[in-house]
């Protein structure tokens, strides 16, 4: 089974602009994004992408009580993503399915709350949850999902920083070729604008974004960009072998074919543009692909100056001869979802396939001339004849690299 291909039978989601697919992409082409002003603790007001899911669609209130954020996204993503793959769950063998999580950190969020939450009794640790340990494991979101749905299978979650939502992915689809689950769900979420230490830090970086409409804070590629706005979100997809989901007469949503993870190796937080082009051509060799098969490049791009700009050069690099190749961004309408991010921007781009359009980058007022990037599609949709390949870019602090390659399902 080592060579299965393998698919895309279902996706559930939650972000700061939508809690479906249909409303997410329907938001994305229409150019809305959904970014809000926070009152953080110890900062005062930040921006930040909020998602607004119901929580009780698939959990107790007890449930969520005790959990948390992050795990309740992974919950409501997974559950969604097995109502859109239709799957006779009462039928399936529990034992084979395998839930792999991406996520960014984990833990910060309730750890913080409880230090918060002793200050206020002098410290006094007795005031401590017993709940905090369940809570701050690294396996945590995908725990929470094993325990919700009653999958006995493997599940864990994957720390890839901000590539983690491609890297999801990429272990589901490896987990399935060694046959050692039937179905995976795998995806990113992030609970991240929940702890405000990440926002103090990449304030303290010079990397927290600032703009007097929240809206426009997220602008990659824009000459005045200053910063990442934080998001919180999650994206989780139902993976199959394709003879598994023919068998059953499954709608086919689209088929991984190339993938590839490499590191910089170099530095924390400064990308490396060389290391980026070589993830992206060792993902197309992978899926026996030229540079010029691929219609849409989904960036990374956080609206950090020096992110950008490595990221633009290693797009260069690799499509500087790809006419028909196409570049969007989809943090300029929800910011950075973090371990979510790659999983998200993916999504936002899947039903490309159905409707042909490449929604565009939104935000961009003056386009930095170290960002101009041929085909980059600024403010307004795209229709294109027909798309049938889409690139997934996804990188992360500690120099980690991830590309994702789909492709629109045929039988041969």
């Amino acid at each position: 089974m080592i060579n299965s291909r393998i698919v895309i039978t279902g996706i559930g989601l939650t972000a700061p602009n939508g809690n479906n697919l249909a409303e997410y992409r329907k938001n994305l082409v229409d150019g809305i994004a959904n970014i809000q002003n926070l009152d953080m603790r110890y900062m005062g007001k930040v921006h930040a992408g909020v998602c607004n899911f119901d929580t009780s669609k698939y959990q107790k209130k007890k449930e969520v009580r005790n959990g948390t954020r992050a795990g309740s996204v992974a919950i409501y993503c997974s559950r969604e993503a097995l109502a859109d793959s239709k799957i006779d769950w009462q039928s399936v063998d529990k034992s084979r399915v395998g839930i792999y999580i991406g996520t960014t950190e984990h833990g910060n969020v309730e750890t913080e709350n409880e230090v918060f939450n002793i200050s206020q009794y002098n410290y006094d640790t007795k005031f401590w949850t017993h709940h905090h340990n369940p809570r701050t494991v690294a396996n945590n979101p995908a725990g929470e999902v094993s325990m919700n749905m009653k999958i006995t299978g493997p599940h864990y979650t994957i720390g890839a920083a901000c590539a983690a939502g491609n890297a999801g992915l990429i272990q589901g689809l490896q987990m399935l070729r060694l046959n050692e689950v039937d179905i995976a769900f795998a995806g990113g979420v992030s609970e991240s604008i929940h702890t405000f230490g990440i926002f103090a830090g990449f304030k303290s970086q010079g990397a927290l974004a600032q703009h007097e409409d929240p809206n426009k804070a997220s602008r990659p590629f824009d000459k005045s960009r200053n910063g990442i706005v934080v998001s919180e979100g999650g994206c989780i997809y139902t993976l199959e072998r394709l003879e598994d989901a023919q068998a059953r007469g499954a709608n086919i949503i689209a088929e991984i074919v190339g993938y590839h993870l490499n590191s910089d190796a170099k530095d924390a937080v400064h990308p490396d543009s060389d290391r980026q082009s070589e993830c992206m051509h060792s993902a197309l060799k992978k899926a026996d692909l030229k540079p010029e098969n691929i219609d849409i490049v989904s960036a990374h791009a956080t609206a950090t100056t020096q992110g950008d700009i490595q990221e633009c050069k290693a797009i260069n690099k690799v499509f500087e001869n790809c006419p028909t190749t196409y570049i969007n961004n989809t943090k300029s309408y929800i910011g950075h979802s973090m371990g979510a991010a790659g999983a998200l921007e993916l999504a936002g781009n899947i039903p490309s396939f159905n409707d042909n359009i490449v929604h565009p980058s939104i935000n961009i007022d003056e386009l930095d001339e170290q960002c101009n990037i041929a085909n980059l599609v600024i403010n307004q949709p795209k229709k294109l004849s027909r798309i049938d390949t889409i690139l997934n870019n996804s990188f992360g602090m500690l120099g980690i690299n991830s590309a994702l390659i789909i492709k629109r399902f045929t039988d041969t």
